[in-house]
C-alpha cells in the first residue's frame, strides 16, 4: 500500500466527522425553522424571510466574497444560477406560512419526502436511470405524504399545500444543485443561494417592513441568518469528509430535533397520522439510500 493512501483508520474517523456534522447541519435548521416560527407572531412572514437571507448573504460575505475569493460571483450559468436561487426563496417563502398553521414536525415530515421527488425526476431531467423498484418506493414514500396532508379527509389546515408547494420548488432547487456542480465553484453557488433572494427582498422592503416591537425580536432576525450559513457551511463541510450515501441517511435526523423543538417550544405533540407518515417517508427514504450505497459499492469493486 502507498504510504500516501488512505487509511482505514483516517477513513472512519473522517467518515464520524462528517456524519456528525450531519447532524449539526440539521440541529441547526431546527433552529432556523423554529425561530421562524415563532418570528411569525412579531413581525410579517415576508419580512421574516427578509431577515433569514439578508443576515445569511452577509455573513457569507464576510468569508466568501471577491477579495478573499477571486472570481466567486462569476458563472458559467447565470440563468440557471437565478432560477434556483427563485425555487429557494419560494420554497422558503411557502414553508415560513406554512409555519404559521403547522407543527414543525407537519412541516419537516412533509420537506423530507424532497429526497423521493429529486429521485423520480432526476431520469427525465437529468438523465439518470430510475429502476422499477425505485418507483415503487417513491410511491409508497408520498403514501406518507398523504398521510400528513390528508387532503379532502378533515386533516390538517389546508395550508399543507404549501409545504408540499415548497417540497417541489426544493426539489427542482436540488436538481440544479447537482446541475451546477458541473460547471460553477460551490463557493460560487452558495453566494448566490441566498443573494437572489436577499436583492428581490430588499426592493420589496417598504412594502412589508414593520419595526420589530424590540431588541430580541431583532436577535431572533440575525440569529435566523445565522442558523441558516452555518447550516449550510456544516452541510458543505460534511460533503468533504464522506461521501453522499453515507451521509444522506442522517438527514432524517431533523425530524427528531423538530419533534423536540416543537414540543419544548411551543407543546406541540405529532399526531399518529404525521408519525405513521414520517415512518413510512423515512423508510422509503432510507431504501433509495442503500440501493444508491450498493451502486456505488457496485462501480468500485
Amino acid at each position: 500500500m502507498s504510504p500516501d493512501a488512505p487509511q482505514p483508520r483516517d477513513e472512519k474517523i473522517n467518515r464520524l466527522i462528517g456524519i456528525g456534522l450531519m447532524c449539526l447541519t440539521f440541529l441547526c435548521f431546527t433552529g432556523l425553522d423554529t425561530t421562524a416560527k415563532w418570528l411569525n407572531h412579531s413581525i410579517p412572514t415576508v419580512q421574516a424571510v427578509w431577515a433569514r437571507y439578508t443576515f445569511s448573504v452577509l455573513l457569507v460575505l464576510l468569508v466568501i466574497n471577491p477579495k478573499t475569493k477571486p472570481g466567486v460571483l462569476t458563472t458559467k450559468k447565470p440563468l440557471v444560477q437565478i432560477i434556483r436561487s427563485l425555487l429557494l426563496l419560494l420554497s422558503t417563502l411557502a414553508n415560513f406560512v406554512a409555519l404559521n398553521y403547522l407543527q414543525l414536525a407537519q412541516t419537516t415530515t412533509i420537506a423530507l419526502a424532497t429526497p423521493l421527488l429529486v429521485s423520480a425526476l432526476s431520469g427525465p431531467l437529468l438523465g439518470e436511470s430510475v429502476p422499477r423498484d425505485r418507483f415503487i418506493a417513491i410511491g409508497v414514500g408520498f403514501l406518507g405524504v398523504i398521510s400528513v396532508a390528508r387532503p379532502g379527509f378533515g386533516g390538517i389546515h389546508p395550508v399543507a399545500i404549501l409545504s408540499i408547494l415548497g417540497m417541489c420548488c426544493y426539489a427542482g432547487y436540488a436538481l440544479m444543485t447537482r446541475f451546477l456542480v458541473g460547471h460553477d465553484q460551490t463557493e460560487t453557488t452558495l453566494v448566490y443561494s441566498g443573494l437572489v433572494g436577499a436583492v428581490i427582498l430588499s426592493f420589496g422592503l417598504p412594502l412589508f417592513w414593520q419595526m420589530p416591537p424590540d431588541l430580541f425580536t431583532w436577535a431572533l432576525m440575525l440569529c435566523m441568518g445565522l442558523f441558516a450559513a452555518i447550516g449550510h457551511f456544516f452541510l458543505i463541510s460534511a460533503h468533504r469528509f464522506a461521501p453522499a450515501y453515507v451521509l444522506s441517511p442522517f438527514m432524517y435526523t431533523q425530524l427528531g430535533w423538530m419533534t423536540l423543538s416543537g414540543y419544548i417550544v411551543f407543546g406541540d405533540v405529532p399526531d399518529s397520522f404525521t408519525i405513521a407518515g414520517g415512518v413510512i417517508i423515512v423508510l422509503s427514504g432510507l431504501y433509495l439510500i442503500f440501493r444508491e450505497s450498493r451502486g456505488f459499492s457496485k462501480h468500485f469493486e
